[in-house]
């Protein structure tokens, strides 16, 4: 039985106007909220149990998806009663499995969520990050100096990689002994302490798509290219 536990009591501050009324996981891509859209994909994959980590407005986002029998999958709820940041939240969940499945619910992705959760496994891994890899454009000539001050070379508006946290992990329980109890603890203070402790952490880059709905432009964009990834993500 594959688990889930879907990060969803945030307040959604960036994506206003659209979440002054609703809460960010249910504002609607097509016609389903984004969270619907996850929770489908996630059902397609395997997964039997989902938990929604929730707080903010979180009586609409229970009065949705109740009980998950219309999806015939089994959602349950644990409630925030202060902000916990984004590993906090996992001390409150009694029953997790070995391994599980964390993601944030506002990512739209073609990742196969029951490969990546099954690779985690197989490899007995503590912690599995699903990485996208992005480009940075600076808008500048860019002037390399030597030692002795003078110019030693110059780039035109280069382009820099970087790699990028999807918001989605697989992690091993072991890990929950890491993150203090009833106190706010995110993903950031997490990866710092397990990278202090000499704690392997692994990174896979994803190659297909991925969006993190957080700004109102990213939002615009999600529904310019829901058309096209209507029949990818949503079975």
């Amino acid at each position: 039985m594959s688990r889930a536990v879907i990060l969803a009591g945030g307040r959604g501050t960036r994506l206003h106007p659209f979440t002054i009324a609703l809460p960010k996981p249910l504002v609607p891509i097509g016609d389903r909220p984004i969270l619907e859209i996850v929770i489908r994909q996630l059902i397609a994959c395997g997964f039997t149990h989902v938990t929604l980590a929730v707080n903010h407005q979180a009586e609409i986002i229970r009065a949705y998806f109740g009980d998950g029998g219309r999806w015939n999958i089994k959602i349950d709820y644990s409630l925030e009663k202060k902000p916990l940041s984004t590993m906090a939240p996992l001390r409150l969940i009694a029953d997790l499995p070995d391994d599980f499945l964390v993601m944030n619910g506002d990512v739209l992705t073609d990742l196969a969520f029951d490969r990546f959760l099954d690779a985690h496994s197989r490899d007995r891994q503590l912690f599995t990050i699903s990485a996208a890899e992005r480009e940075q454009t600076i808008d500048y000539g860019v002037l390399q100096l030597g030692a002795d001050g003078y110019l030693a070379g110059f780039e035109e508006k280069p382009k820099i990689p970087y790699c990028v946290s999807m918001g989605i992990y697989c992690i091993n329980k072991k890990v929950l002994d890491l993150i203090p109890q009833d106190q706010s603890f995110g993903f950031d203070q997490l990866m710092l302490k397990m990278i202090a402790e000499r704690r392997r952490v692994r990174t896979v880059v994803h190659n297909g798509y991925w969006l993190d709905i957080g700004r109102p432009d990213d939002y615009q964009q999600a529904l310019e290219d829901w058309p096209t990834l209507q029949a990818k993500l949503e079975p």
